[in-house]
Order: structure tokens, then sequence, then C-alpha cells
């Protein structure tokens, strides 16, 4: 039998995930030994403040505050990076792998703004990256998709990848409440930072859209590249006619190719109640891909917290730690990536819901009719609900037409004087597919 060895690892950061991560290998730590090999220990921790009270009780002397002590340290095999945010965790990891060393992060706003040169340092160094946690935290998405789903060519890939605004929109789905109100119990629970920005503007979904772009189309798509819309627009009432309508809404990343161009996206969508999406409800992910071969496949589950995130990060450290061990040249995040042209908005096909309030008065369906005709845009359903003002709340939906002619006739619409106000739009997936 193989001699066992043991492999050490230098956490950089010891927060949420950080513990957790600290937590699982105490608990499973015989587990992983048969796993990987070896045993597994951690030598240093990377922290602000080394005399901060921590939750899990550890020797004093593995705590540091200088990143030197882990990056430059000669018997850390691999380094674990767990900061989040840009800088320096970016810096870090650069250093890191130029010293050789593997690194495991779950860092997505890193991995989508700086990847495709991690990813180059790496193989330059003859070391490697795993970023598992990165996109969907304890769901496995991003081996399968290298690995499990590598004989496919990935048509699409829709998803729910923010836990927070999926626990938002149920809350407001089911119990009627505000996004408001919603969002405030939200990061009671801990699922929202005290600004929630990065989450309900589309910014979290964005980085993550970028990452499974990657993988899935083999490109890098840069952040300023993606189209993001939030939730902040979405109100009870529209969830209240989605669902009179047979839909439900949900924030989506998108990612699809058309012609040879990829297109990725964040945003609100009406998705149908028979869809397998529209199932998914509070804090959890889900991922519905279509594959040549395969079909259609989804993955589900906890998408963010201490444990599952940690799963995916330790998962990691095994197979890096394992790859040591017997000596094998691992490429499961060795991803070779090429230039392709993307598709802009304004070129994509899809349906529309818009929900608008007009004068009550007599030809106002004939304007918006007019309206729509001149640029190509036909209606599918319809809902008028009568005001006590004198207007009337109008609701429909599009059948599917190119972006730029619906925004166009929106913006001829908007300035009608039968119109109001227009309180909402969102695309709208008709059956199990927007293409």
């Amino acid at each position: 039998m193989e001699q066992q060895k043991e492999i050490r690892l230098g956490l950089l950061g010891m927060g949420t995930v950080g513990t957790g991560v600290v937590s699982l290998l105490h608990r499973n730590g015989e587990l992983m030994q048969k796993r990987a090999g070896c045993t597994i220990t951690v030598e240093k921790i990377l922290v602000r403040d080394t005399s901060h009270p921590r939750e899990i009780a550890y020797p004093a002397d593995k705590f540091t505050s200088n990143p030197e002590d882990i990056i430059d340290h000669p018997e850390i095999d691999l380094v674990v990076e767990l900061m989040g945010g840009i800088e320096p965790a970016r810096q870090y990891m650069e250093r890191a792998l130029k010293a050789g060393k593997g690194v495991i992060t779950a860092n997505k706003d890193v991995i989508a703004t700086h990847g495709e040169e991690l990813l180059k340092l790496a193989r330059e160094n003859r070391c490697n990256i795993w970023f598992e946690g990165s996109v969907g935290g304890g769901i496995p998405l991003l081996r399968p998709l290298k690995n499990c789903l590598a004989a496919n060519r990935v048509e699409k890939f829709l998803g729910i990848v923010n836990g927070t605004t999926n626990y938002i929109l149920t809350r407001m789905e089911w119990e009627g409440i505000s996004f408001e109100d919603a969002l405030r119990d939200a990061q009671d629970l801990g699922f929202a930072e005290s600004d929630p920005t990065n989450d309900v503007d589309g910014w979290d979904a964005a980085y993550k859209v970028v990452i499974l772009g990657g993988l899935s189309f083999g490109t890098f798509v840069s952040m300023e590249n993606i189209y993001m819309q939030g939730i902040r627009g979405i109100s009870f009432r529209d969830l209240q006619y989605a669902r009179e309508l047979g839909y439900t809404i949900k924030l989506v990343a998108v990612g699809d190719t058309v012609e040879g161009r990829v297109s990725l996206r964040v945003h609100p969508v009406l998705l149908p109640l028979g869809h397998p999406l529209a199932a998914v409800y509070h804090e959890y992910n889900a991922l519905f891909l279509e594959g040549d071969a395969v079909g259609e496949v989804m993955f589900y589950g906890k998408g963010a917290g201490a444990f599952p995130t940690a799963s995916a990060v330790v998962g990691d450290v095994i197979e890096a730690a394992c790859g040591k061990v017997h000596q094998i040249d691992s490429s499961t995040m060795d991803i070779q990536l090429s230039p392709r042209p993307v598709l802009p908005m304004g070129e994509m096909v899809s349906s529309f819901y818009l929900r608008l309030q007009a004068y009550d008065r007599p030809g106002v369906f004939a304007a918006l009719a007019s309206t729509f005709g001149e640029h190509q845009v036909s209606l599918d359903m319809i809902i008028q609900k009568r005001s006590d003002e004198g207007t009337a709340e109008i609701v429909l939906i599009t059948h599917r037409v190119k972006e730029d002619n619906f925004w166009a006739a929106l913006d001829k619409i908007s300035g009608l004087p039968d119109i109001s106000k227009v309180f909402s739009v969102f695309r709208v997936i008709q059956g199990g597919s927007q293409r």
C-alpha cells in the first residue's frame, strides 16, 4: 500500500464559510483521510484580528494576520481562499499560484472577473485552482459541467442561483408582503447583507452566470457584456397577475447561443407553473440545463450557507490532496476558453409581460394594438381591471418578438395620451424554452 502523507492547508479567512470548512474537516476527518489517502490538517489561518474569539477552539499559534505566513510557508501545500471580495483576495491567490501552491476558493467575484488569468497562471506554474463552491454553494454544478457532461454541446441553461432573491420573491408571493418587508426578514435571517445591492440588483447572479457560461460554452464573457436586471421593480400585484396567467416570477441566470453568438444575462422572468424551476422556493437554488445528448437535467439544493458551501470547498480540498498524494495531474478546473462573439440584447427574441395604467375611455386598446402592430409585436394574453379613479390597469403578454421591436413600441406607448403610467416589464418563458 502507498504510504500516507499529510497535506497541510493554509486558510485565508475564517468567516462563516471558513468556520464551516474547519468544522467539517474535524467532523469528517477520518472519512476524508480514507478518500484522499492522506491526513488533511490546517497549518495556518489568516484573520484580521488574532485575539478575536472564535466559534471553534483552535490553538492560538494557528492564527496569523500576516498573509506571508501562509503564502510563503514551505510546508503548506494548498491555499484555501475564503475572504470574499476581489482585493486583496485576487492578489493572494495570484501569489500562491506563483509559489506553486494549489488554490481552492469559493470566490465568485474573483473567478468571474479574473478567472481566465488565474487559470493561465496556474498552468504556467504547474499547479491548479478549484472553485466548485463559487456557484450554487453545496450543489455540484461546475464539476458535472466540466466532466460528466463533457460529451454534450450545452444548448442552454437557466438557473436560480441567488438564494436571497428567491427567498424574497417566495415570501412576497406566498404571504402577500412587500419587497421591503421580505428583504428585512431576509436580512434578519442572515440571507441578505445590510447592503443588499449585490443580491437584489443582480450582481451576485451575474458573477455566477459568467462562470457558468465559461464552463458551458467554453468562452469568457466580461461583466460589462452581461445584461442585468434585479428584482426591485417586482410588486405583489405582478406576482398575483403572473399566478392568474399561469406563471410565477423568478430571478434567473440565462445562458444560450444563437447562430454561434453567446448570450449571458440575469433578469426576472415569468416562468410557467409547470416548469421545474417554478417549484424552487425560499433560499434554494437550481440549475436547469439542456444538452444535445443528455437532454434536460436539473441540479437542486441549498446554494449558500456555512456547511453547504463548505461541502463544495472541502470536496475540492480532497481532490487536490488526492492528486498530490498520488501525483495525479488533475485538470478538473483547467478550462480552455476561446473568444466568441456576444449577441446584443436588442437582437434577442423574447416574450414580454407588461403592466400599465390607462385612462378608462374608448380607443385605448385600439391605440395599443396599432402601436404594437407598427413594430411587429403581437399579443398573446390580456387582462383589464378597472379602478375607481377613471383608470384601468392593463396586463398583457406578447408573443415572441425581437427585443428592439418591443422596446421601440413601448417607448411610443409610454407617450400616448391614453397611457398614464407603465408599472413593470418582465420577460416571459413560454413552455420549456425562451429561445
